[in-house]
């Protein structure tokens, strides 16, 4: 085999190598949240986005709405309750749900077989402010969780943020293709990278032994008479 062939050998298993290992990682679902705080008025009625992408039925699985931040009172026992909205056997189960939000949450039911499981909370309080973690626990996946930031001021709807006044968008359902798959692209470049950087160490582990054995055939290389006086046979 010469060395056009060598090359042409080791840019088809190279191309093959990335395409296997793009596969697993772009058909993954993750959990994506909003990139930017979602702003409220107090007694609004606020939506925050949480999809899977690429689109995961998850009716069948267990989604957890928490506030990471929120501490319990540690002489209420019933505050020590973190969900805030827990979806588990196809309902919701109200009885593990922080008291302050029941009957104040809910998700889109219909929606869950598409990967939406953005959270609906009804008349937002200052108490609300804060981070909230949307969960899949059984998911199979390497980002099981996002995090949602929710900000509640006075004359909220006057505020402008990098974006767009996200405030305008929080009383209708989330489109899941809204958020940009940032932590997808960039598991999926770090995939490809990696395997180009394996085949460009191939590449040259391949073009260094092609270019030492070349070298050792070259009649005017000391190595050459060497070699071959070594395998010469000796007169009888």
């Amino acid at each position: 085999m010469d060395f056009s062939d060598m090359f042409v050998t080791f840019w088809t298993f190279s191309l093959c190598l990335a395409f296997i290992v793009w596969i697993p990682v772009e058909g993954r679902p993750e959990v994506i949240g909003s990139t930017q705080p979602i702003i409220a008025s107090p007694g609004d009625d606020v939506i925050l986005p949480c999809h899977l992408s690429p689109e995961f039925d998850v009716q069948e699985l267990t989604v957890e709405w928490s506030r990471p931040d929120l501490k319990p009172d540690p002489s209420d026992r019933l505050s020590r309750v973190a969900y805030v909205h827990l979806y588990r056997g196809g309902r919701e189960v109200p009885d593990m749900k922080n008291p302050v939000y029941i009957s104040r949450t809910e998700l889109f039911v219909d929606q869950l077989e598409h990967g939406n499981i953005s959270l609906k909370i009804m008349n937002v309080t200052l108490a609300d402010q804060g981070r909230f973690r949307c969960l899949v626990p059984k998911l199979k996946s390497r980002v099981k969780f996002a995090i949602v930031e929710l900000v509640v001021e006075p004359n909220s709807d006057k505020t402008v943020t990098t974006e767009m006044p996200l405030h305008s968008r929080n009383l209708q359902t989330p489109d899941p293709m809204d958020e940009t798959d940032v932590k997808g692209v960039r598991a999926n470049w770090i995939a490809v990278i990696s395997s180009v950087v394996v085949s460009c160490i191939l590449l040259i582990a391949i073009v260094c032994a092609y270019l030492l054995k070349q070298r050792c055939q070259n009649p005017n290389h000391p190595k050459y008479d060497e070699v071959h006086a070594s395998s010469t046979p000796l007169p009888a």
